[in-house]
């Protein structure tokens, strides 16, 4: 578990990298909650570095910071290697949040999963730049690559770019990325039952975070992240006792 949690106003810059190197037959569960301050600076790397029939899961959390950017690097380097990636990034007034990912499938028969989700408000923009190298002697790679976004505000934006390099005939991979608003029939269906637009708009979003939230496998991190969410969502009480 890394985390990074400012205590208060003020410029700082945050430079950080982390290197974890899985032996054959190793299992990591990797989690980043970053949730600094709104003037703060956070530049991170993770490199990672997977043997033969090796497992790495890494939750990737952003919600604080002026201006963040994430780079995570992984190199399945043995055959039978699996990664899984999920990311959420949540900004809000003038935040600039950036996340840049790769996988290189090194050898044949690993298979990788990813998905990021952005959840951007106000004048924020965010960043998902994700590749997948499958090279040449990677026969048997299976890999699926996923970004979506969900724009809460007419000035908010995202650049989404996901990319495949295949050099390998006998693979099955796939990429998309999808960019979207809360739909007017379901803050409808919210309010007819009760609830007012803060809310039933909170709720919504609450749902789209959830699915990276509920990835996570160790309850009391998981308990925690969920709070980090909540707090973020505007009328965060009552989102909560709705649910």
């Amino acid at each position: 578990m890394e985390s990074y949690i400012g205590q208060g106003p003020g410029a700082y810059l945050t430079n950080t990298v982390t290197e974890i190197a899985l032996g054959e037959n190793a299992v990591v569960d990797h989690c980043k909650l970053e949730g600094e301050s709104r003037e703060a600076y956070h530049i991170a790397t993770l490199q990672i570095h997977q043997a033969r029939s090796s497992n790495f899961t890494s939750h990737s959390m952003t919600m604080g910071g002026a201006l963040v950017r994430n780079d995570l690097n992984v190199v399945l380097a043995g055959q039978g290697s699996e990664c899984t990636l999920n990311g959420l990034f949540m900004g809000t007034g003038q935040q600039h949040l950036d996340n840049h990912t790769r996988i290189d499938h090194a050898q044949p028969h690993c298979t990788s999963r990813e998905l990021y989700k952005g959840i951007l408000d106000g004048k924020a923009r965010g960043v998902f730049n994700g590749k997948i190298v499958v090279h040449k002697d990677a026969q048997k790679t299976d890999a699926m690559q996923t970004n979506k976004n969900l724009l809460l505000s007419e000035e908010a934006s995202v650049d989404t770019k996901p990319q495949l390099e295949i050099f390998n005939n006998d693979v099955k991979c796939y990429h998309g990325s999808t960019i979207g608003r809360l739909e007017d029939a379901s803050i409808f269906y919210l309010r007819s039952r009760g609830l007012d637009l803060a809310a039933a708009r909170s709720l919504l979003t609450y749902a789209f975070a959830s699915e990276i939230i509920g990835r996570l496998k160790h309850e009391p991190i998981r308990t925690m992240l969920d709070c980090f969410v909540l707090t973020w969502l505007p009328r965060s009480q009552r989102t909560k006792e709705t649910l």
